[in-house]
């Protein structure tokens, strides 16, 4: 048993707290670099209650379940062969072109889902804020990882896809864990912000979706990096998603760009915009609860 307080002088004196009670003292975060991290690994279990829950939630009395997480990807695959392949002729780095946007769209897919789920993660679960302390991390933590679930499903689609088209994999899948990575801090990052700016504001989950569809056109989903002029290769770059997706081709295929200048530039973009939605989430958790 657990007795909670903010303010050790109104804790009831320990000669009338039952035997085995522990006082644990909440106070918000003092200074900048002050995040309490260490209250993710004594919060363990409830991340994975979290995650759990919403990996149940998802597939559970669903009419296709799991065969949407493949159909909506191969869909449109189907969709750009047809019109960016075999009509505006893009070029696909000398792979078949089903290969070559399904590459993109499996790492893409878990980017922009976790994103929309971590965006709404903190109000959807405004109940469970309001009644009993935890730290808030864990909820848009548990959403960027429920989503790596889907990934698995399409990934294993992706593998029955390049073995069809005869595509051996080489030592370059061993990149593979580091892309992947990169694509949940990515999503674990700008979705800290999108989290906190949704419990203050609640009108930003509607301008997510415009801004996944943005920034799916400026990474190399429907087209290759390479088309971009080399002289703005390093700015191009900065678009973390740019990174993940080359690297994903590449590490896959042998085809393409291998991670060079545009995955470093990715990579330390990545790194500012988590460590700024730590700072950013940390400020916003202190009125998170008289705000939702």
């Amino acid at each position: 048993m657990a007795t909670v307080t903010s303010n050790p002088s109104v804790a009831a004196p320990a000669a009338k707290l039952p035997h085995g009670s522990v006082i644990m003292r909440i106070e918000p975060p003092r200074g900048l670099f002050n995040l309490h991290l260490g209250e993710l690994w004594a919060y363990r279990e409830l991340l994975y209650f979290f995650v759990w829950r919403d990996v149940k939630v998802r597939y559970k009395q669903t009419v296709i379940g799991v065969l949407w997480v493949v159909l909506q990807p191969l869909l449109t695959m189907g969709v750009f062969t047809l019109f960016f392949g075999r009509l505006a002729k893009l070029p696909s780095n000398g792979l078949p072109y089903p290969v070559f946007y399904f590459a993109a769209l499996v790492p893409w897919a878990y980017f922009s889902t976790a994103l929309q789920n971590c965006t709404s993660v903190v109000v959807d679960n405004q109940r469970v804020i309001t009644k009993v302390y935890f730290p808030r991390l864990v909820l848009p933590i548990s959403a960027v990882v429920s989503g790596l679930v889907d990934f698995a499903i399409g990934f294993a689609v992706l593998l029955v896809v390049t073995t069809i088209y005869g595509i051996k994999p080489t030592l370059a899948v061993l990149w593979l864990p580091v892309l992947l990575l990169l694509a949940v801090l990515t999503a674990l990052g700008v979705g800290l912000w999108m989290s906190a700016l949704n419990a203050l504001y609640r009108d930003v989950r509607y301008v997510v979706p415009f801004l996944v569809q943005f920034w799916m056109f400026a990474s190399p989903v429907v087209y290759p990096s390479s088309l971009v002029p080399q002289r703005w290769r390093w700015l191009y770059g900065l678009n973390p998603m740019a990174g993940v997706i080359d690297g994903f081709r590449w590490a896959l295929t042998g085809h393409g760009v291998a991670p060079g200048p545009l995955m470093l530039a990715s990579a330390s973009a990545v790194m500012v915009v988590l460590l700024g939605g730590l700072f950013f989430f940390q400020r916003m958790e202190g009125t998170v609860a008289d705000r939702v």
